[in-house]
């Protein structure tokens, strides 16, 4: 599977792409470049994959992913899970923005389809 280096180390990679995870979990809309989008999209899909799957392996195994924080792994598992319940896959949508002021990076807004409004 080809993924990307983002230029980061390993372990820094891993990280924050489970911290982004996070944070898309937890607000259900977040900002970031587009090339991070695309690989938080991949990490997110698995993550609900394993909430709709429901066992133990798989909650244990998106703990391990979500570095132990019970509270997004609780709403994978008991919200997301029963939202996207009929729907095999294409969780999330990417809404394109301006360039960022620095370098120019390509800003995007990743959110949940069927999200709550408020």
């Amino acid at each position: 599977m080809a993924y990307r280096k983002l230029g980061r180390t390993n372990k820094h990679r891993k990280s924050m792409l489970a911290t982004l995870t996070k944070d898309l979990i937890k607000y259900e809309r977040i900002e970031t470049t587009e090339t991070r989008a695309k690989e938080v999209r991949k990490f997110l899909d698995k993550m609900v994959t394993y909430g709709k799957d429901g066992s133990l392996v798989a909650r244990r195994k998106a703990l391990a992913f979500l570095q132990n924080d019970k509270e997004c792994v609780k709403k994978v598992f008991d919200d997301l899970a029963v939202r996207y319940a009929k729907r095999n896959g294409g969780y999330t949508r990417i809404l394109k923005l301006d360039e960022r002021r620095g370098d120019d990076a390509l800003m995007v807004i990743l959110e949940l389809v069927e999200r709550d409004a408020d």
